[in-house]
């Protein structure tokens, strides 16, 4: 690139943390062992009422990139808006305080963004539980990467419509695993409140400031399945959050891509409301009818955006057997799907 370190543009790197007393270190070594030395470590603690406090000072003080800032437990949204007030980096990326980055992955898309000229690079990622399959899972990218040097390449430059096509509406929504130029996200901020779908329109919002958006298929980032995490749990009313994104994203996106768009979202919140209803179906008989408001929302919800010209006919062909149970027999649907799932 031509580049000396010393002349590479400061990256901020932003880590909301909230009771991350057993892996924040971890996670803020990995930051620090990036090859792409111009760092500013921004860790958010968002109110924790473990070790987390003490840890942070302590980081603060064996790190002279780091900077805390203490929040009252005001969610990830406002951590990430408080890191975002704070930076003072051309470019800016988040890591959630239980995952970890590979060495190189700041610097792979940094590269990417002035090889390409986009204002976002993303890279893919790997999932992993246990320490040696995060090991394991490092090990497989570095020898990958040996062997293929394409890993590096772009493998991808989107333009804003088809980024929401094959990105967004494609399951690449998330916030992590991405880089941005501080330009380009500009004013735009994290909307709080909502603990699902957060990152979908956080990028969304950002879309009037972009042309281009470069990816490579190198997995960079190592997303930790933490099995307390949101999506794995019983039904919450924070289930909701995610059908309210949708509908949020849903205007900004038929901006874009007009009728097309405005079908495809409606396909995409209908399964929302779907999986939504199949999380209160799995509780116990008695919780169950203790949701019955959230059962009501999600049907009528469902019986509106069917509606909608073209979105059911989007859907496949299970979600639209289980969009007409839904809609003619709510109850009798979660009744058989939570049969179904016991069955197993």
């Amino acid at each position: 690139m031509g580049h000396t370190e010393e002349e590479k543009p400061l990256i901020s790197v932003i880590v909301p943390v909230y009771n991350g007393q057993d892996y924040l270190r971890a996670c803020i070594e990995s930051i620090e062992g990036q090859t792409y030395n111009n760092l500013e470590i921004i860790v958010v603690n968002d109110g924790s009422s473990d070790g987390t406090g003490d840890l942070c000072r302590r980081l603060g003080e064996e790190y002279d990139n780091i900077e805390i800032i203490e929040m009252n437990d005001e969610g990830v949204s406002a951590a990430r808006n408080a890191g975002l007030g704070r930076m003072g980096g051309e470019f800016v990326t988040f890591v959630d305080a239980d995952d970890r980055i590979l060495p190189d992955m700041i610097e792979k898309l940094y590269d990417c963004i002035i090889e390409t000229g986009s204002e976002i690079a993303g890279c893919g990622f790997f999932s992993w539980k246990e320490e040696n399959e995060f090991a394991d899972a490092a090990k497989s990218q570095a020898g990958m990467r040996q062997e293929n040097q394409n890993m590096e390449v772009p493998d991808r430059i989107y333009t804003v419509s088809e980024f929401i096509e094959d990105g967004i509406l494609n399951g690449n929504s998330r916030c992590w695993s991405k880089l941005y130029r501080a330009s380009a996200v500009g004013e735009t901020r994290f909307r709080q409140g909502l603990t699902i779908g957060e990152d979908m329109l956080f990028l969304v919002d950002m879309l009037p400031n972009i042309k281009k958006i470069g990816e490579i298929p190198y997995k960079g980032y190592g997303y930790f399945q933490n099995p307390k995490g949101a999506m794995n749990r019983a039904f919450l009313p924070q289930y909701m959050d995610q059908i309210t994104c949708w509908e949020t994203a849903r205007e900004k996106i038929a901006e874009i891509k007009g009728a097309k768009g405005r079908e495809q979202i409606t396909a995409i919140l209908i399964m929302a409301v779907l999986l939504t209803a199949g999380k209160i179906a799995m509780l116990p008989a008695g919780e169950r009818k203790m949701q019955a408001d959230f059962v009501r929302a999600c049907h009528g919800k469902l019986k509106k955006e069917l509606l909608v010209p073209g979105a059911y006919e989007r859907l496949s062909g299970g979600y639209k057997v289980k969009a007409k149970i839904f809609a003619a027999v709510p109850w009798v649907y979660l009744r058989l799907y939570h049969l179904k799932a016991y069955k197993k």
